[in-house]
């Protein structure tokens, strides 16, 4: 029996638990979606609960109304831009740097369903999610430069590691629009699908991965996440304190006897 829970952490962030799976929606679709700090907050709420929930193995990031995000919410940060740098970089940028650090280094899969455009820091928070689906109609735009800024969420840093560094910097500084299709080719997104099947395919994809010895799946996600910035030596002794870590686990061992003994594994979470 599918167990589906729905909760609403304040009105700007919706939780809908089905089975192992949690989708959170950004929930402001009057202002596309925008990250104010409220919901950045609620985001990062949402997420602490989920890493204590042993019966939640994936997440679905998705948003409400024809939008994922259209970015920060400037209008609600213009008081802090105009304070001066200091409170603009506490107020306005380190709330997007800690929420799309922590989505980054989650233990358990992220999964983006990029329903609708995907601006300035919507388009960060694509870009720290550990697998992005996206709408064919879903747009992307590195917007910032537009308006006399740069991406504060982290941008100017993981969109080169996604699509390299001569396209990021044409992308951050023309602040061109690129739809679904291009941001699959440079990398941005793994997939397009239609906007009728978006959910249901990133539903699909998380449940699989639900399925999956989540110990072993935290320690692969460290390893990549970790690894990306260290030194192929570096990387490696990542990985081998990774794998130190999981071989102990009931369920490295059952999986590899099931294997061998060429039946399905039950894997337990221990």
């Amino acid at each position: 029996l599918l167990l589906v829970v729905r909760d609403t952490l304040g009105p700007v962030l919706e939780r809908d638990d089905r089975g192992a799976v949690a989708i959170l929606t950004l929930n402001r679709p009057d202002k596309l979606n925008a990250l104010s700090n409220e919901l950045l907050a609620a985001l990062m709420a949402a997420l602490d609960d989920i890493e204590l929930d042993r019966a939640i193995r994936a997440i679905v990031i998705t948003g409400a109304g024809r939008a994922f995000s259209a970015g920060a919410d400037i209008a609600a940060f213009k008081r802090h831009l105009d304070t001066g740098p200091a409170e603009a970089v506490m107020h306005f940028m380190r709330p997007g740097h800690q929420t799309t650090r922590r989505v980054e280094s989650f233990p358990k899969p992220i999964i983006a369903a990029v329903n609708g455009l995907a601006f300035g820091g919507g388009c960060e928070l694509v870009e720290s999610t550990h697998i992005a689906l996206a709408a064919e109609t879903a747009t992307f735009s590195k917007a910032e430069i537009n308006i006399g800024i740069m991406p504060t969420f982290g941008g100017t840093q993981r969109l080169p590691r996604h699509v390299g560094r001569k396209t990021a910097i044409e992308l951050i500084l023309t602040g061109r629009t690129f739809d679904a299709s291009e941001a699959a080719n440079l990398g941005l997104v793994n997939r397009v699908v239609p906007g009728a099947r978006l959910l249901d395919e990133a539903l699909a994809l998380a449940n699989l991965l639900a399925d999956k010895p989540p110990l072993t799946l935290a320690a692969a996600l460290g390893a990549i996440h970790r690894g990306m910035d260290a030194s192929i030596d570096d990387g490696l002794a990542i990985e081998e304190a990774a794998f130190a870590r999981i071989v102990p686990t009931h369920d490295a061992r059952e999986g590899v006897a099931a294997f061998v003994e060429k039946r399905t594994p039950k894997f337990l979470g221990s």
